[in-house]
């Protein structure tokens, strides 16, 4: 990673309150620097100034710190005004809305006639460790190969800029043959020009592992304001920066339900644009970070994040809202999705697993990746398990509402 690209330097970062919360130090105002009473990005933003961009480690390519996460976003009209406001790598995968998500961007991207102007990400999952082991390597590879070309197809491309191996937890996966040989196949025959994960849990450990393998060029992580304490994340983030490999940053806004669940955060901060903002600046003032790419699913977001890629620095409110001990106490009910509620159900329920699906469904309103990723759980393991139960026991490590979101869970299919 190309420190002169980034823009903030290590003095820079630890002067944000995320260097400072991670420190354990508080400035003398409680705000943190680098604030600015009126900052007016979006103004940047009409008056044509360019954004700020970054290069992605080795890969070379050079993207605007704000790209879009387009998971979640089903209308192909706000991939068309993303592309004209500015935004040129998209994020999506094979699984997204059971193949429509990437057959969305890729009709979008032709009609513009825009594919050689932009970085087209997307991921494959490798499959359930259990099936992999069932299936063999060589099965393993196949299907892999033929998840992609599908990718292809429904993005009318002959390549892709990144390919991703999807939701890695496990180091050992990154070492697994079947993937390792498909994953090579498809770079040398330039179908995908760069490879690398994503990792939604046990982040830390699959970065670390990452880093001397000098196989995989972009790593996609989740990282947010809620994770300001997680040292040995961040420190991975930067070692793996430092190689050489491109860290992309997911889950930066914090999109679930730590500010009405917990009345410590303030009405104010329910509703309205600051937050989202203020918490994107967090993740992107990170050395690590060349780019996020926030989900938005509507205008009104993308009038929000898109704006933050010409100034990083806080506005006063944005100062406020992230030095607010109310946040920082509402933001500990923010799932990690560190799998610390694993084993707590004496009914043996992957408690992690309907968490995960309780955050799709109320948080993002994506019930199709809610359904996918309930029947991927095993049989005996899931959320009909819960049904018999008065009181849920389930619990987590740290604050997070784990019994009330099973419950809302149980609700959806009441």
């Amino acid at each position: 990673m190309q420190k002169k690209n980034k823009g903030y330097n290590r003095r820079d970062f630890l002067a944000t309150v995320g260097g400072v919360a991670a420190a354990g130090l508080l400035g003398k105002a409680g705000l943190p620097l680098n604030a600015q009473d009126n900052p007016d990005p979006k103004k940047d933003a009409k008056e044509g100034k360019q954004p700020i961009t970054r290069v992605l480690g080795r890969t070379g390519l050079r993207v605007p710190i704000v790209s879009m996460g387009v998971m979640n976003a089903d209308n192909p009209a706000l991939v068309r005004r993303s592309f004209e406001m500015g935004i040129r790598h998209f994020d999506t995968a094979w699984g997204y809305q059971k193949g429509r998500n990437e057959e969305m961007v890729g009709s979008v991207l032709k009609e513009l006639k825009a594919r050689d102007q932009v970085v087209i990400a997307t991921k494959v999952p490798p499959g359930r460790p259990e099936m992999m082991d069932q299936m063999g390597d060589r099965l393993v590879e196949e299907e892999f190969l033929a998840r992609f070309d599908q990718s292809l197809a429904r993005l009318q491309t002959d390549h892709v800029e990144i390919l991703y191996v999807h939701n890695i937890s496990d180091p050992r996966m990154l070492k697994r043959p079947g993937i390792v040989s498909a994953v090579e196949k498809l770079k040398k025959a330039k179908k995908a020009h760069f490879v690398g994960f994503s990792t939604h849990t046990n982040m830390a450990e699959c970065i670390e592992a990452a880093v001397p393998l000098d196989r995989f060029d972009v790593i996609l992580t989740s990282v947010n304001y809620s994770m300001a304490d997680d040292t040995a994340l961040l420190d991975a983030m930067a070692r793996a920066a430092k190689a050489g490999i491109g860290v992309v940053a997911m889950k930066t806004q914090c999109k679930q339900a730590w500010s009405k669940e917990s009345g410590a955060a303030g009405p104010e901060y329910h509703e309205g644009s600051v937050w989202h903002a203020a918490l994107l600046k967090w993740a992107l003032r990170l050395e690590s970070v060349a780019t996020a790419i926030p989900g938005y699913t509507t205008f009104q977001q993308l009038e929000t994040d898109w704006p933050v890629a010409f100034n990083l620095d806080y506005s006063a409110e944005e100062a406020k809202f992230l030095a607010d001990p109310g946040v920082k106490l509402a933001l500990a009910g923010v799932c990690r999705q560190c799998g610390g509620c694993a084993g707590t159900c004496p009914q043996g329920v992957d408690v992690p697993a309907l968490v995960r699906a309780h955050m799709y469904a109320a948080d993002y309103g994506n019930f199709p990746e809610m359904r996918r990723a309930l029947d991927e759980i095993p049989a005996g393991h899931g959320l009909p398990i819960c049904a018999g139960c008065r009181e849920c026991t389930a619990v987590c490590v740290r604050h997070v509402q784990v019994a009330r979101r099973l419950e809302e869970l149980k609700a959806i299919f009441a």
